[in-house]
C-alpha cells in the first residue's frame, strides 16, 4: 500500500511539472507593444540613439528595461534599444531574433 502511495505521489508531481512546463512555453512571447504617448516617446528616443531607421517592434519591460524598441537600420541590420522609465537609453544590442517584417512595414503605427 505504501509503495502505491509513493508511486501515486511521484506521478502527481511529474504531471504537475509537465503542466508547468507547458504553461511556461505557451506564455513565452506575450510582449505587449507600446501605445499612445509612451510609443511616441520611446520611438523618438530609440531613433535618436540609432541615428535613424525604422521602428519594427516595441514592447514593455524587456531584458530589465522599462521599454524595448527594435529598429531596422538602413543596411538592413536590426538593433534593440533598451530604455528606462524616463525614456533614457540604458543599452542597445544587435538584434538577432530575426529580421522582423519582410515588407518593411512599421508595426507600431
Amino acid at each position: 500500500m505504501t509503495r502505491k502511495l509513493v508511486l501515486l505521489a511521484a506521478l502527481v508531481v511529474a504531471v504537475g511539472a509537465v503542466s508547468a512546463g507547458f504553461a511556461i512555453a505557451a506564455g513565452g512571447d506575450d510582449d505587449q507593444p507600446l501605445t499612445g504617448s509612451t510609443l511616441t516617446k520611446a520611438k523618438a528616443a530609440a531613433l535618436e540613439h540609432t541615428g535613424g531607421g525604422t521602428v519594427v517592434e516595441t514592447e514593455m519591460g524587456d531584458d530589465g528595461a522599462a521599454y524595448g524598441v527594435e529598429v531596422r537600420l538602413g543596411d538592413g541590420s536590426q538593433v534593440e534599444v533598451n530604455l528606462d522609465e524616463n525614456f533614457n537609453v540604458i543599452g542597445s544590442a544587435a538584434d538577432d531574433d530575426g529580421q522582423g517584417d519582410e515588407d518593411g512595414a512599421d508595426d507600431d503605427d
